[in-house]
């Protein structure tokens, strides 16, 4: 079966590692199952793999992706968890010390089929297409879990996005919007914060700004650029969610203002199998979907994961695997 692959590392110019082959269709392991994939929506985490970044060289050649929809062997559609847990693991899904994401350990989503366990799957609505359903296991279920479950904001309170333009700071905007927040965001271009505002964001401003008043809760995806500036933009006893570090992990930690003023700091990564379920629900019934920078066939993965390296992307990139969807 055709398949994206990473064959090397390449730290500066991750695209060039990208191989489109043909791999064997895996033996099914006792347990699992096979998806035959439609769609499969490209991720940051696919750049940072190319780069070696969380993939063993000794793992190599290595499938990518973590998020795909398809259909079981049976015709039912589903969304794929990309979370692999242990098997004895029970709980929350992203505390499982032993967890892997798809692309990791096992092979990921860029392929025709991807095998994984009966429990990753979730079924998939008529209602909701291909291309944005394919979006949902990584970027919006991140974002789903920093807003309603590490900040636990509640309609009518105020969140501020920092970095307007990624993939988790966009579906943010989206959901957060739906579901009764005041979004603010920041950006460092007019262009970006001009955006934010036609998602739906209700204010934008540049970053660093001081803002009209402090915040009940910050999505922190920027790291090190604008740790300072989230931890002054809160209110005493609110809350900075953290799913990334795109500038750096390096932030002076400014504990003095974190005790003082009772801040607490949670940190997230992708969400639970149930949460993914939810996630789903909400956009039924809220009518949101994700933005799409575009869609494309697998043979332009390259350069689309090119454009992802470059930051030169506006929304969510999808493949077409199974080509029934352009």
């Amino acid at each position: 079966m055709r398949a994206v692959t990473a064959d090397r590392f390449q730290p500066e110019d991750p695209a060039a590692a990208v191989v489109i082959r043909d791999v064997p269709d895996e033996a099914p392991r006792p347990g699992w199952v096979r998806v035959a994939v439609q769609c499969a929506a490209l991720n940051h985490h696919d750049v940072w793999s190319l780069r070696g970044v969380g993939l063993r060289e000794g793992a190599l050649p290595m499938v990518l992706g973590t998020d795909a929809t398809g259909t079981l062997p049976d015709g039912t559609p589903v969304i794929v968890h990309g979370v692999i847990n242990d098997p004895a693991w029970r709980g929350d899904d992203t505390l499982d010390p032993g967890r892997s994401l798809l692309s990791e350990r096992y092979p990921g989503t860029l392929a025709e089929a991807v095998w994984v366990p009966a429990g990753n799957v979730v079924p998939r609505h008529e209602d909701l297409a291909p291309q944005h359903a394919a979006c949902l296991p990584t970027s919006y279920l991140t974002a789903y879990r920093l807003l309603f479950t590490a900040a636990q904001v509640r309609p009518g309170q105020t969140v501020l996005v920092q970095g307007a333009g990624g993939g988790v700071s966009t579906a943010c905007i989206l959901l957060g919007r739906a579901a009764g927040l005041r979004v603010w965001v920041t950006s460092r271009t007019e262009e970006g914060r001009r955006r934010a505002l036609e998602l739906g964001a209700h204010d934008a401003f540049e970053s660093g700004a001081r803002l009209p008043r402090q915040v009940d809760a910050v999505i922190e995806t920027v790291g090190k650029a604008t740790w300072g500036h989230s931890l002054r933009s809160l209110l005493p006893g609110g809350v900075v969610a953290v799913a990334g570090s795109t500038t750096g992990p390096d932030a002076d930690a400014e504990l003095n203002r974190v005790f003082f003023r009772s801040i607490r700091v949670v940190g997230a990564t992708m969400g639970t199998r149930d949460e993914l379920a939810l996630l789903q629900e909400m956009l039924l019934a809220t009518g949101v979907r994700p933005l799409l920078d575009r869609m494309v066939a697998m043979e332009e993965a390259p350069a689309a994961l090119a454009d992802m390296a470059r930051g030169v992307v506006h929304g969510k990139m999808v493949i077409d695997v199974a080509g029934s969807v352009r």
